[in-house]
């Protein structure tokens, strides 16, 4: 009956979750190989013996602990759930229930501290309405689960302090496996735990109360390893040798991504700059629990400085440092190991709850320094408006408190937020923004684009049946697509093509593809091409747009290359100046316009449509000064099926293309350096090869070009290890057959040349091969 606010709160957090439970779509990671990682195990017990065991041994996802995503598989299947749709909501559901789970957790915890209800009430309150914690507590089965726990752990590990018993010890032991198990970073508070137990046994009196500390602290001990293992199916088979997998899986994260901040790009795998936590924690949480932070730190550590020795004694305050250590260290230990991290902070969401807490030290470090009732109530009153202000900002911006941010940053401006923030969790509200376009055009039957399962996920909209799937744009027909990237609202050719959806902090924009592409074709046809091939290619600025009348389906179903060569590598990416160029390949069918671009420079636009029977793609270039593109498209299952190369001259300028009638003609006045198949001929820094009588087959292989260089430091470093420079290319992107007869001219490489090998090469294997050398490197 004492904790009737508690239960109040509950139910009102529980009341406001079921109705707005449908209001939060699919994050782009919710349900991917999450189900993977619960269902295996599964799979596995149920007898489904090596095949299942096979999916948790050789997964990319492997070392993920399965401890809460196999009982979201567990519930999905007792319930024969099967559509996206249910299946998509269970998972919230539950998520979003642990989640408050955890808040009482923080309730409980904070009143053992404090023995403050109030102050126990306004913790739990203010730990869950974080705006983009609490939206994540719905599709973030990830982050959020390990944060949930993380507030648990240190609830019974504070809980095991106090008591000093053996069941609290193991029952803390148990929770921090768990913690390990959902995130390896859960060790963190292993160490701290038998850390203060070993503080413990420094300082106790008598064989009793060491051996009751040795006991409980061996107890914990055991308990979180036991746990951890027999939770981890990974390590069931060889615990010692997959756990030493695990920790060198651990310090080489695969993810390839980039992150924009503050109007740059990083690329994730390099480490974060110094101020990406702080600055992403400052510009997303609620100011009033940051300033409380700040206060209740600055009082631990006073209360440290005043007292060294007799914080180690002190359970508040010891437990109070270790939450401040618990946040520092972690941040610092991310830019020292240059952890991969992205998408904002949501890898560190677990340092809310610490932060949380340091808050609540805060708090109360204020309101007992007031003397009388009045000054204590106007404290809690502050604490309370700070809560009310972000109640009411998840409100006006619901749903889409995923992507708020405080009031320290310029609101009334999303538009600059948008250039120098990432925004990459839309996709899970998606479902309300087409709501409005609905509501906007009620008479229309609308088509999005796209085959992937969480676009199907739209809110309870008697309306949304209006709305046609399709892998594929169609002529006549109303087609919109979702842009992640915002940028690409601001691309010239998008002007007055798409539907500006502002929600406070975020701007949403839904690009009318039809109208675009058919803007795009138009802008390019007023343009001489700059290459013609199966698709003519045309340039605008930074817009290359590709061309083609009376295209088949699968002209445009196939990946296009599009290979970006700069005038001074420099300006690429860290990860492509090895290889020289930028690699921007696209596949036209991409479900979203504005596509990341995985590990190239980040692309604003690309994709492709077929409009009234013809077929236009685009895809925005980089902004550095370019020397070379060489693009074209892929057969599928592999190979080329057309290419075609375009030099730039130094104003940036299309070069005039070689004159190949001319280069044969000069090429045959001399005496060929080896002759194959093709006569090959030395023309300056170029090869020259020349066939009389050329057929189609001929035409059609590809040629291969190794140039040895004198010294391997002129190679590019990703080419040092094979000692060649490859400069494999195409008749059709660097020839021509004239009269029946063929002709191609290959640049050669500026620096000094040991030895070339060259020849053809089709499906089959090689056709024919020469090689020549040059001793003196000329």
């Amino acid at each position: 009956a004492a904790h009737w606010p508690l239960a109040v709160v509950c139910a009102l957090f529980l009341i406001v979750g079921a109705i707005t439970l449908e209001d939060h779509g699919i994050m782009w990671a919710d349900a991917s190989h999450q189900r993977v990682i619960g269902g295996a195990p599964l799979d596995y017990l149920a007898g489904d013996g090596e095949r299942a065991f096979d999916r948790i041994v050789y997964a990319p996802a492997r070392y993920y602990g399965p401890v809460f995503e196999t009982p979201l598989v567990l519930v999905e299947r007792i319930l024969g759930l099967e559509a996206v749709r249910d299946v998509t909501f269970s998972r919230h559901l539950l998520t979003h229930l642990f989640f408050l789970a955890s808040g009482v957790a923080c309730y409980l915890l904070v009143l053992r501290m404090f023995g403050n209800r109030l102050l126990a009430l306004m913790a739990m309150v203010l730990f869950l309405l974080h705006p983009r914690i609490y939206a994540h507590s719905f599709f973030n089965s990830k982050d959020i689960p390990f944060l949930a726990m993380f507030m648990i752990a240190l609830s019974l590990m504070h809980r095991a302090f106090r008591r000093d018993t053996l069941g609290a010890f193991i029952l803390c032991g148990a929770g921090v496996g768990l913690l390990a198990n959902l995130r390896f970073a859960g060790i963190a508070l292993f160490a701290a735990v038998l850390i203060l137990r070993a503080l413990d046994l420094s300082f106790a009196h008598g064989r009793e109360e060491r051996g009751r500390t040795l006991l409980t602290g061996g107890a914990f001990a055991l308990a979180a390893i036991l746990t951890y293992y027999a939770s981890l199916p990974v390590l069931w088979t060889d615990p010692f040798g997959r756990f030493a997998d695990l920790i060198g899986a651990l310090s080489a994260h695969p993810a390839e991504v980039f992150n924009f901040f503050q109007g740059d790009w990083f690329y994730a795998p390099d480490g974060p700059p110094t101020d990406y936590v702080p600055v992403w924690i400052a510009i997303t949480t609620p100011p009033a629990v940051l300033l409380l932070a700040v206060i209740g730190a600055i009082a631990l550590a006073w209360r440290g400085v005043r007292r060294p020795r007799g914080i180690l004694r002190d359970g508040p305050t010891r437990f109070g440092l270790l939450l401040l250590f618990l946040c520092v260290a972690a941040m610092v230990a991310v830019v020292a190991l240059e952890s991969t991290i992205y998408n904002e902070w949501r890898h560190l969401y677990f340092l809310y709850a610490p932060l949380l807490l340091l808050a609540i030290f805060g708090l109360h470090r204020l309101a007992t320094s007031c003397r009388g009732r009045w000054p204590r109530a106007g404290v809690y009153a502050l604490a309370g408006a700070g809560t009310a202000v972000a109640v009411v900002s998840m409100i006006r911006i619901h749903p889409l408190e995923a992507n708020s941010f405080s009031a320290l940053t310029d609101r009334a401006a999303p538009e600059r937020l948008l250039l120098r923030y990432d925004l990459l969790h839309w996709e899970h509200a998606v479902g309300d923004v087409l709501g409005d376009i609905l509501e906007d055009r009620p008479s229309e039957r609308l088509f999005l684009n796209s085959g992937h399962p969480r676009k199907r996920v739209l809110p309870s909209r008697p309306e949304r049946e209006r709305f046609t799937v399709t892998a594929d744009f169609r002529s006549g027909e109303r087609n919109f697509s979702q842009v992640r990237d915002t940028r690409a609202c601001s691309a010239p050719l998008a002007a007055g093509v798409y539907v500006r959806r502002l929600y406070a902090n975020t701007l949403y924009c839904v690009v009318d593809p039809v109208a675009y592409f058919g803007t795009v074709r138009r802008a390019a046809r007023a343009s001489e091409p700059l290459a013609r091939s199966t698709f003519d290619i045309h340039r605008d600025g930074r817009t290359l747009t590709y061309l083609r009348d009376g295209c088949p389906a699968e002209d445009i179903a196939a990946r296009f290359l599009l290979h970006v060569y700069p005038v001074d590598p420099a300006d690429l990416p860290e990860i492509r100046q090895a290889y020289g160029f930028d690699n921007l390949d696209f596949h036209a069918l991409s479900d979203t316009l504005g596509n990341s671009g995985g590990i190239g420079v980040p692309r604003l636009s690309t994709g492709a449509a077929r409009i009234d029977g013809n077929c236009v793609a685009v895809a925005l270039l980089p902004d550095y000064p370019i020397a070379r593109i060489h693009t074209g498209q892929f057969i599928t299952g592999g190979g080329i099926r057309w290419e075609v190369d375009i030099a730039f001259d130094d104003r940036g300028m299309p070069a005039e293309p070689p004159d190949y009638a001319e280069a044969r003609r000069a090429a045959l006045a001399g005496a060929p350096l080896a002759s194959g198949v093709f006569d090959v001929h030395g023309m300056g820094r170029t090869l020259t090869y020349v066939r009389d009588g050329c057929s189609a087959e001929d035409a059609a292989a590809r040629f291969f070009l190794h140039v040895e260089p004198v010294d391997v430091a002129d190679l590019s470093e990703h080419r040092r290890e094979h000692g060649f420079d490859n400069l494999d290319f195409s008749l059709a992107a660097r020839g021509a057959r004239i009269d029946g007869d063929c002709v191609a001219v290959a640049p050669l490489p500026t620096w000094p040349i040991a030895r070339i090998r060259t020849g053809q090469y089709d499906e089959t294997g090689q056709l024919w091969a020469v090689a020549f050398a040059f001793p003196d490197g000329e």
